[in-house]
């Protein structure tokens, strides 16, 4: 739903609504020795090292139309990193009539929106199974606004940034503002489904899932990728390098550890 500058509620102070976006990716590969593992968990730590992360949040903020304030980085030993960026509101003459636009949002080059003082934060975490050959890249990007602008704006470009199997997705807003007679309100713009914040063309690809409690205004969807081509899932080689019986037991151990990320439960093989 669109709102008219003549349809928008007028508020007694300034909107102070907290909307928090909570994005989770994760990328599977299978690393059958150590060396491999090795490679893949170096592989990821420079492909989404300090400064690449840096540049995803900046765009972020770039795409809601925030000031950066402040940037707090660190690469970690012996993997993963952290990016924090304190962001502010920019001077805005007229708010844009598509700030309640229920869409997938624009890429960088497009960016128009602006938001009161908020925070955006990125962690990654590698990780690997002791003995399955299974290695794990998971990262967490957190954005917080406080105002009238929702941070799914930044959803599609966020989607576009990673290379994912796996994503999690939470929305929530929190507080309340009111309305020049007092009356307080809970939720400023109409949501049924984060799912609606992206772009079709990115949901034919995966399997979804929402779980939403609408009376509290959180919203989660899950989402885990339909196709799957072993080779991309091996490091450094082919499937055509397997047996055909060494293909169906790594195809099986990924699978496995897929089900029990989307499903957020540990099943048993047997």
């Amino acid at each position: 739903m669109t709102l008219t500058p003549e349809q928008r509620i007028e508020l007694h102070d300034f909107n102070n609504l907290t909307k928090s976006l909570s994005f989770n990716m994760y990328d599977i590969c299978f690393t059958k020795t150590k060396a491999e593992r090795e490679a893949y968990i170096n592989y990821i730590d420079e492909q989404y090292n300090a400064d690449r992360l840096t540049k995803i949040l900046t765009d972020v903020a770039d795409i809601i139309g925030a000031h950066v304030l402040n940037i707090a980085k660190q690469d970690y030993e012996p993997q993963g990193a952290s990016v924090t960026v304190l962001i502010a509101e920019g001077p805005v003459e007229e708010a844009p009539d598509t700030a309640f636009h229920e869409s997938p949002g624009p890429l960088p080059e497009s960016a128009v929106f602006h938001l009161d003082k908020s925070h955006i934060t990125v962690h990654t975490y590698p990780e690997y199974h002791p003995y399955e050959g299974i290695s794990t890249f998971r990262s967490d990007i957190d954005v917080s606004t406080c105002g009238e602008i929702s941070p799914l704006k930044a959803l599609n470009y966020m989607i576009h940034s990673f290379d994912t199997d796996i994503m999690t997705m939470d929305y929530r807003v929190r507080g309340f503002t009111r309305d020049v007679n007092g009356h307080k309100l809970f939720i400023d713009h109409s949501i049924n489904s984060i799912q609606n914040y992206i772009p079709d063309e990115v949901k034919r690809c995966f399997d979804m899932i929402d779980v939403n409690i609408y009376q509290e205004n959180i919203f989660h969807t899950k989402c885990r990728l339909k196709e799957f081509d072993l080779n991309n899932y091996l490091f450094g080689y082919k499937k055509d390098k397997l047996s055909a019986e060494e293909q169906k037991e790594i195809t099986g151990k990924l699978r496995h550890e897929m089900d029990e990320i989307y499903y957020g439960k540990n099943i048993d093989q047997s």
